[in-house]
């Protein structure tokens, strides 16, 4: 479980072994992360979630996922040191060609780290390596929120919502491919099926509504019904969140995502909030 509290902001978020992989034995491919930079400009939050592709062919997919969650987070945190935290000129970087960069620099670091993992384990070192990639792959889906903007990339498929009075909105729109197929990392040139926004924000207005970023990895949408009950259930966690706070829906979180996997299509689920909510004071 992750769960980082700054004053009164809250990233929190699970894991869970999907109903299907329960009962086969099979462990949870799905990773989550995130990371905070602490900067003159101000903060920044950073949060990942990533989904293994389980499936015979790739073996490997859960330290993949991981290795992906990871990899987002940092590379996230080094173009944050590597402006000081100058977010305008940071922005300014992203919105002209940032996004193909940032990919290109993620799948290079992904594949590196892939390689060396395997290497490290004392895997197959006679496989080539566009088949060591392939053992390792996964989605990912990441999003870094500053002051002034928010910075979102995505390979594969998965769900990065923001959710507020208002309602729910997606931060971006994946590319979603028929059937069961996704886009993955460990495809040569990832960088080139990622998608990715940068998308100015009012600070204070943001300050005045409470809100909630949510990323899922896709067994958590993939477990309603249409996309109107998924909708639902995103606004049930953030009304949740409102009335009770953040940690108290920390504290369950677990034993709901295992309900809906169960009661749902039985894949894993990553869920990873960032909530601008104010924890109410025990009574």
């Amino acid at each position: 479980m992750v769960r980082e509290v700054f004053e009164k902001k809250v990233i929190f978020g699970e894991s869970v072994r999907g109903a299907s992989h329960r009962h086969s034995g099979t462990e949870c491919q799905d990773s989550h992360g995130c990371g905070h930079f602490k900067g003159g400009g101000g903060d920044s939050y950073i949060l990942a979630v990533a989904d293994g592709h389980g499936s015979d062919a790739c073996p490997y997919s859960k330290d993949g996922s991981s290795i992906a969650a990871a990899t987002f987070v940092k590379i996230m945190e080094e173009y944050c040191k590597s402006y000081d935290g100058d977010f305008d000129s940071l922005l300014t970087f992203l919105n002209r060609d940032g996004g193909t960069k940032v990919a290109q620099t993620i799948e290079a670091e992904w594949k590196k780290r892939v390689l060396k993992t395997h290497a490290d384990n004392m895997r197959n070192s006679a496989a080539a390596e566009s088949e060591i990639y392939r053992q390792y792959g996964s989605t990912l889906v990441g999003l870094m929120i500053t002051p002034g903007f928010i910075f979102a990339l995505q390979i594969g498929d998965g769900d990065a919502v923001l959710i507020d009075g208002a309602g729910i909105a997606p931060v971006i729109s994946s590319d979603k491919i028929l059937g069961i197929e996704t886009h993955s990392l460990s495809a040569p040139n990832a960088w080139k099926k990622a998608i990715s926004i940068t998308e100015r924000r009012d600070a204070e207005e943001r300050e005045e509504n409470p809100y909630v970023f949510m990323l899922s990895t896709d067994g958590f949408a993939n477990s309603f019904a249409s996309d109107g009950e998924y909708k639902k259930s995103c606004m049930g966690y953030y009304d949740m969140i409102k009335e009770h706070g953040p940690l108290e829906v920390a504290e369950n979180l677990k034993k709901w995502l295992s309900e809906t996997s169960e009661m749902g299509c039985g894949d894993d689920i990553s869920v990873l909030f960032f909530a601008d909510i104010v924890q109410p004071e025990s009574p």
